[in-house]
């Protein structure tokens, strides 16, 4: 019986990425098995990739700690001819290339699909952007909030008491879901693929595709049914009482998902409000109103502790809304791995999410922490043929670090 070391034991990914969606997609894969090299700019970064200049510095190389997890590194400048040659080297060896460049950058580089597939016809190719090598927008510069916007998730998220102003809901929809986490599944549904044909294949992934992708069931219920989806005119986006935040007594917030005319009646039993259990769903606006005032006015008469315990054991859909230290720090967090200590370049710990996919037979695990820049250049060269003189040249010459 073959013992793998996660699912992708055996897979070689070079990761020419850089911002939060690919290095979350290459982590991913690392969790899973996956052999991955960053490939990091050699030499200090400069203009719009200079970090030194940004206030967010930080937040970013934490997040980098994390992201990083799990992989190797290698320093080069792919604006030179012997830095190219070396990437080259990487990717022939390699069955997956990841850029998350914007669209016509790596052809300028020499990195493109184009020019590494045609030596290795095995290797499978993602670019990850914002709105895909094609279109219209193709060419814009965008972020998070722009993805989503032009996706039209951003248009079904905010809350009643603002007139239905959008809320910006962190960079979680396009950057990590329609971004990182579909670019992972797009490639492990093209290494799939390679088994049966032998051929590796190009993927073209738009974080505004991906994250379109992510309201299928919305877009279908406002095309077959006409639902309206703007802010908090939805069940789904606050346009109910029974699916919604309400302030504790403590200044907490508390979720309630009773969306079931069972969980509604227990929870409208538990707050003591019996008289609108046949209200649920009302088209009458200003008894919706009424009941959710009446429930706003409940949850203020506990703490948010209180109230989960008393609702969940009467079987009531509802949880305390936790801050992240509170995340890290909640009992079933813990109890499903979802809070681990990982290393950091610099010596230290730091918590992090666990791997949440929990396969019996190969289960993902973290690797290590993430590697400081340039960590495994010598290693790597020295596989590729490269003396200790010859790297202590390139180093010299800033083509790596």
């Amino acid at each position: 019986m073959t013992t793998l070391d996660g699912p992708l034991d055996g897979i070689r990914v070079v990761d020419l990425s850089a911002l939060a969606p690919g290095p979350y997609c290459s982590m991913l894969l690392a969790d899973m098995g996956a052999e991955v090299i960053l490939v990091e700019q050699a030499g200090r970064p400069r203009g719009r990739r200079d970090v030194a200049r940004d206030p967010n510095e930080e937040r970013r190389r934490y997040s980098s700690y994390a992201l990083g997890r799990g992989k190797r590194s290698v320093g080069l400048n792919l604006k030179s001819d012997e830095a190219r040659e070396i990437f080259y080297r990487l990717s022939d060896g390699a069955d997956v290339v990841l850029e998350g460049f914007r669209p016509g950058v790596v052809k300028r580089l020499g990195v493109d699909w184009e020019t590494l597939s045609a030596r290795n016809p095995q290797l499978i190719y993602c670019s990850l952007s914002g709105f895909g090598q094609t279109g219209p927008y193709a060419a814009h510069v965008g972020h998070d909030i722009n993805y989503i916007a032009t996706a039209g998730a951003l248009g079904m998220i905010g809350d009643y008491a603002t007139g239905g102003r959008p809320a910006i809901p962190v960079n979680i929809i396009a950057d990590f879901a329609g971004g990182g986490l579909m670019a992972a599944f797009a490639i492990v549904c093209a290494l799939q693929a390679r088994e049966r044909t032998g051929e590796g294949q190009y993927i073209d992934l738009g974080m505004s595709d991906g994250s379109m992708s992510l309201i299928t069931s919305a877009l279908a219920g406002y095309e077959g049914a006409g639902a309206d989806m703007r802010p908090a005119r939805h069940v789904l986006n606050g346009g109910e009482p029974h699916y919604q935040v309400y302030e504790t007594s403590d200044g907490r917030w508390f979720s309630v998902g009773s969306m079931e005319p069972y969980f509604y009646a227990n929870l409208c039993r538990a707050l003591g409000l019996e008289q609108f259990i046949d209200d649920q769903g009302t088209s009458d606006t200003e008894r919706r109103e009424e009941i959710r005032d009446a429930f706003a006015a409940a949850f203020k008469t506990r703490t948010a502790d209180e109230w989960h315990k008393l609702l969940n054991d009467v079987d009531v859909c509802a949880k305390p809304v936790l801050s992240l230290e509170e995340a890290m720090q909640d009992e079933h967090n813990i109890a499903r791995e979802m809070v681990v200590e990982v290393p950091t370049p610099d010596g230290g710990m730091m918590r992090q999410a666990g791997v949440a996919p929990k396969l019996s037979g190969t289960p993902g695990r973290i690797r290590g922490g993430a590697p400081s820049r340039g960590q495994d250049t010598e290693e790597l060269l020295s596989a590729l043929g490269y003396d200790s003189d010859a790297v202590a040249s390139l180093r010299e010459r800033e083509i790596v670090a």
